[in-house]
């Protein structure tokens, strides 16, 4: 799994890249829940980056509902996912997508294209 996970200069700050790029992992199933996830420090050294960036993205994913840390057993896919009224919550991230495509030059045609994509998958 640390193979996949790339970073960028794009001014988009690494712990975003880092919980975005899992999130979509365990949206698009790649994650399975109850997957346990590898180690902060793990995920730090891998990725050459600070230990509190990796700290800070698993968290803002526990607080999501999208994963689970069991002190002393590890960091974990959660079993079910968050239920929330999916309305404001799909706007919000088409929002974050939006900008996100924006600051890297895709096009958001490009970007429907892709999510269209995924749909049918």
């Amino acid at each position: 799994m640390l193979d996949d996970l790339h970073l960028h200069d794009n001014g988009v700050p690494i712990y975003v890249q880092l919980r975005d790029q899992l999130s979509a992992r365990i949206g698009r199933g790649l994650l399975k829940p109850g997957a346990r996830l590898p180690t902060m420090r793990q995920v730090a050294v891998a990725l050459r980056i600070d230990l509190n960036t990796v700290q800070r993205a698993y968290a803002e994913l526990e607080r999501d509902g999208l994963l689970t840390l069991v002190r002393g057993r590890g960091t974990f896919v959660a079993e079910t996912p968050p239920t929330r009224d999916h309305k404001p919550a799909a706007d919000a991230l088409a929002a974050k997508v939006a900008a996100q495509a924006k600051a890297q030059g895709v096009a958001p045609d490009d970007l429907i294209r892709a999510l269209k994509a995924l749909k049918s998958s």
